[in-house]
């Protein structure tokens, strides 16, 4: 076979095959995470649980400030990356630390993700907050319901 007709060739069955491609499907909101788990956890809230249980299934659900790099074999300081934050800076005497948002960022329900919203969680965690975290755990067994608040 000549080369040129060689090129032809594979050019046209690469031509071919982009065309025959179909598009990507976007992914849709809503419908049903599924996941295997061993273990049935106190609640879904991964800022009052600290085990596996807890963590595991909703680390696809949640995102944070920062992360660990997930391609780091050992987690250090060195290996922390911005995930809802875009990058931060510690003050220089080391009493504030301030973060930088992601822009553009949105709940499930539309509204956008601002500043108030991490101020609310850090005063949910530290107890300032006038409301109070809520698990599974802390409610009878008659009324339980399941309670997040990321806001």
């Amino acid at each position: 076979m000549k080369p040129i007709v060689r090129w032809i060739a594979v050019l046209g069955c690469l031509f071919s095959s982009v065309l025959g491609a179909g598009t990507a499907m976007a992914q849709k909101s809503g419908g049903v995470l599924k996941i295997y788990h061993r273990d049935s956890p106190a609640s879904m809230s991964i800022l009052e649980e600290g085990t596996n249980s807890t963590e595991i299934p909703m680390m696809g659900v949640f995102n944070n400030l920062v992360m660990y790099d997930q391609h780091v074999a050992q987690n250090s300081l060195s290996s922390i990356v911005p995930d809802l934050a875009t990058d931060w800076s510690t003050s220089e005497d080391g009493t504030q630390l301030t973060f930088h948002l992601r822009k553009g960022v949105k709940w499930h329900d539309g509204k956008p993700f601002t500043a108030a919203d991490v101020k609310c969680t850090w005063d949910l965690l530290t107890g300032k907050a006038s409301e109070k975290l809520r698990s599974l755990r802390h409610q009878s067994s008659s009324s339980a319901r399941l309670e997040l608040r990321y806001l």
